[in-house]
């Protein structure tokens, strides 16, 4: 069998020191050795075949090299683009990820995590916020920027602003507002945009929930003629309550929804929403927790949504 190749191999082959090459290996390069030499110290690793003995270095640094990644659910494909982007940041710098769905009932007695074994946190969209984790190094995601721990969010107030000028520039005047009924700052953000100018029922985030609050709304004797929906789920659900009725959309009825989940183009006509970067959400907030285990301290960033135009709004038809 052949012999493993060391550091010392690559400061070899690379023709540099081998402190140079743990630098470069390390991600800590930058200001500090010179691109042209860091891209040899990479070639002459990629050649060898050299693999960091991390169980070494991180016995060296008291570290785990290993983030705790906490979502409200596994089920939804957006926290899924979420830990596409961290763990694409966390590999570049060989660190690994644990993923823990977290509700507001969950403590650390009931919950799997050894936190011995974690480095640093980070929470997405975590309303009650994430207890039991001792002074672990925290980055929350789309979560209040009021916090006491950095966080990266989008810009979801925004987004529901795009949107309500989207049809308001169509012509809609009675516009109903399908809530997402869950107590986030998230989804409070968005409802406090519409809360002037909207009617509104409140919805679980799935398809049967938002049928059931369209029709809520729907039921109205002065009936809107466009729904605002807090998720595309909702949206999906408001469809369905659409054709309950008898109604066309958009013809009487325009829908929007939130996120540009895969069903946003599933349904038919598809539907006009707020298209946000999950995975770069996740590659900014991976970023910023390294940061802090570095011993800086990141700022607060937001991200921009994107209003994508689709077939679910027109102008309001006349009576």
């Amino acid at each position: 069998m052949s012999k493993r190749p060391t550091s010392r191999d690559v400061a070899r082959v690379a023709g540099v020191s081998q402190s140079t090459v743990s630098l470069v290996l390390a991600g800590k390069a930058e200001g500090r050795v010179k691109p042209e030499t860091g891209q040899a110290v990479r070639e002459a690793a990629r050649r060898l075949g050299y693999r960091p003995n991390l169980a070494a270095r991180n016995l060296r640094l008291g570290r785990t090299r290993t983030v705790l990644l906490v979502v409200p659910t596994l089920a939804s494909p957006f926290f899924g683009a979420v830990y596409t982007g961290a763990a694409r940041v966390a590999g570049e710098r060989g660190f690994g990820i644990v993923v823990h769905p977290w509700n507001d009932d969950a403590v650390p007695a009931r919950s799997p995590v050894d936190i011995e074994a974690i480095d640093g946190v980070l929470a997405s969209s975590i309303g009650g916020g994430v207890t039991g984790l001792g002074e672990l190094p925290l980055v929350v995601m789309d979560n209040d920027p009021a916090g006491r721990a950095p966080s990266v969010n989008f810009d979801v107030a925004g987004g529901m602003r795009s949107i309500h000028r989207h049809l308001t520039s169509l012509g809609h005047q009675r516009i109903g507002h399908v809530a997402a009924a869950v107590d986030t700052w998230t989804f409070r953000a968005r409802g406090e945009v519409l809360h002037p100018v909207a009617c509104r029922a409140a919805a679980a985030i799935d398809v049967a929930a938002g049928r059931a609050a369209a029709l809520e709304l729907l039921d109205r004797q002065d009936r809107p003629s466009a729904l605002v929906c807090d998720d595309d789920l909702i949206a999906a659900g408001a469809y369905k309550a659409a054709r309950q009725l008898g109604l066309e959309v958009p013809g009487d009825l325009s829908v929007t929804g939130f996120d540009d989940i895969l069903v946003a183009t599933a349904v038919e006509p598809e539907l006009t929403t707020i298209r946000l970067p999950a995975e770069e959400l996740g590659a900014r907030a991976m970023s910023a927790l390294l940061e802090r285990l570095d011993g800086h301290t990141p700022p607060d960033v937001s991200l921009p949504g994107e209003l994508i135009v689709r077939g679910s709004t027109a102008p309001p038809r006349r009576a």
